[in-house]
C-alpha cells in the first residue's frame, strides 16, 4: 500500500485563508487548494493509495474543533484518508481528549510546537507522552532556519525525548530537521532509535543531490516514509525530484512509498501491512 505520510486539508470555508497564511508564512506558492477534494485527486494522480492527513491546534481552544474535523474527515473518506488528531500543552483536559479522539478510531497525533507556540522540551508534554505512547503515533514538525537552541523543535530536542521515552513511536517530519539537516544527521542518524521514522516532506525541494543521497544512506531505509506537505507540494511532483535527487530505482522508490503501511498496520486497522501492488 502507498501512502502519502505528511499532508494538511483544511475546511473548504477557511481552506483559501490557510493557504494564503502558508504562501505568507514560507515565502512560496502552495501547489493545492487545500482542500479535501483537490488533495485526493492529486494522490490519485500520483498513484498513492491513502494520505495522512494532518490537524494541530494553534491553541488550546483549537484542540476540540481540530479534532472534530480530523474526525470527520476519517469517517468520510475511510479508504482514501488517515487523519492524525492532535494535543496541546496548554489544553487541560488532554487526557479526556486522548481517549475520545481513540474511540472515534484516531491514531495519530500532530505535534507543530513553532505553529502551536510551544517548545518540544516544554515539561507538560512529559506526562502526554507517557500516556499516549501506546495508543498513537506522533508526528512532529522538527526544525526551522533559526539555531537548534532558539528552535521549539531541534533535533536534538526530539532525540532526549526519544531516549526518555524508548517506546513512543514517532515520524520526525522534514527528515528530521526543516533547514537543519546537518543537525540532524548529528542527533538522529545511525538508527541509534529503533522507534523513529523520518518522512521526505519539504526537503527535496531545497536539498542537492548530494544532500539528498546523504540523509537517504543515513537512516534506515525501511524508516523513511514518503510525504508531500501537501498543498505546500504536489505528490506527481515530490515523487519525481525524490527519484531524480536521490538517484533511486523505481524498486526503492515503491519501498518508501510503502514504508509507512508496516508503521500503521498496528494502529490503523484499515491499513495492510504489505504493499498490494
Amino acid at each position: 500500500m502507498y501512502i502519502d505520510i505528511h499532508t494538511h486539508a483544511f475546511h473548504p470555508k477557511i481552506a483559501h485563508k490557510a493557504v494564503d497564511h502558508l504562501n505568507n508564512f514560507y515565502s512560496l506558492t502552495c501547489t493545492g487548494d487545500g482542500t479535501i477534494a483537490h488533495l485526493l485527486e492529486r494522490e490519485r494522480k500520483a498513484g498513492l493509495d491513502k494520505c495522512v492527513v494532518l490537524c494541530a491546534a494553534t491553541a488550546p481552544a483549537q484542540v476540540i474543533p481540530a479534532n472534530n474535523y480530523a474526525i470527520s474527515l476519517q469517517r468520510e473518506h475511510p479508504d482514501q484518508v488517515i487523519a492524525f488528531g492532535t494535543v496541546h500543552p496548554g489544553y487541560e483536559k488532554w487526557e479526556a481528549e486522548l481517549e475520545r479522539i481513540k474511540a472515534a478510531g484516531i491514531r495519530g497525533i500532530k505535534l507543530h510546537p513553532d505553529f502551536q507556540s510551544f517548545r518540544l522540551d516544554d515539561p507538560r508534554l512529559l506526562p502526554i507522552f507517557e500516556a499516549a505512547q501506546k495508543n498513537f503515533v506522533f508526528e512532529i514538525h522538527i526544525g526551522d532556519q533559526t539555531l537548534p537552541d532558539k528552535n521549539p523543535s531541534c533535533p536534538y530536542k526530539l532525540a532526549a525525548i526519544m531516549r526518555q521515552f524508548p517506546g513512543i513511536r514517532v515520524i520526525a517530519a522534514h527528515f528530521g530537521g526543516y533547514h537543519m539537516w546537518a543537525h540532524s544527521l548529528t542527533a538522529l542518524s545511525g538508527g541509534r532509535f529503533e522507534n523513529l521514522w523520518f518522512d521526505t516532506s519539504s526537503t527535496t525541494p531545497f536539498a542537492t543531490p548530494v544532500l539528498a543521497k546523504k540523509l537517504l544512506n543515513s537512516f534506515p531505509r525501511e524508516h523513511i516514509l514518503f510525504g508531500t506537505d501537501w498543498p505546500l507540494y504536489d505528490p506527481v511532483e515530490e515523487l519525481q525530484r525524490l527519484q531524480k535527487l536521490g538517484r533511486l530505482s523505481d524498486g526503492e522508490m515503491q519501498d518508501i512509498m510503502s514504508n509507512a503501511s508496516a508503521l500503521l498496520a498496528e494502529t490503523h486497522p484499515q491499513v495492510k501491512s504489505h504493499p498490494d501492488h
